[in-house]
């Protein structure tokens, strides 16, 4: 008799490529809510194709679903997935990641008055224009097949205690 193995199979970060954190606010009634757009460069090993399949592979590994919806982290602190702000900078921590980037002020004073950040993680490679071009950032993380197939999180922002 042939068993199966379902474990899954190590994370590899050539798999991924390289990961950028891209971020930005939004104006609501509310006032400004801070965002965060994760994906891969699509420069791992296989390429921009094998791509969603290693990020949904790291994502299930964190016990985060794809296509889901939101998820409220805020009160899962069982949840491997930590964003940490310092003054000048902040990482995406989740096993096998540690992204850091340099959020712009308005993101940070949202973050900080907020307490949280949304997070989109994309499966999608990112292909196309510059990270820090807000129209091409926008439309890639408003775009309905990003959104469909990227884990959505509300995440604490947690900060270095003095």
């Amino acid at each position: 008799m042939t068993s199966i193995s379902t474990a899954p199979r190590p994370l590899r970060p050539a798999d991924l490529g390289t990961v950028v954190i891209m971020s930005w606010s939004r104006e609501t009634p509310d006032g400004d809510v801070p965002f965060l757009l994760a994906c891969s460069l699509g420069d791992g090993e296989g390429g921009p194709e094998a791509t969603p399949a290693a990020v949904e592979g790291l994502l299930s590994r964190s016990g985060i679903a794809v296509g889901d919806g939101v998820l409220d982290a805020t009160g899962l602190p069982d949840l491997p997935v930590g964003l940490l702000v310092v003054p000048g900078a902040a990482a995406l921590t989740m096993p096998g990641v540690n992204a850091q980037f340099v959020p712009t002020p308005q993101w940070r004073a949202a973050a900080d008055a907020r307490g949280y950040a949304c997070l989109i993680f994309a499966t999608r490679p990112w292909t196309g224009g510059e990270p820090d071009d807000a129209e091409a950032v926008a439309a890639f993380a408003n775009h309905e097949d990003t959104l469909r197939t990227s884990a959505q999180l509300v995440l604490s922002v947690r900060s270095l205690r003095s």
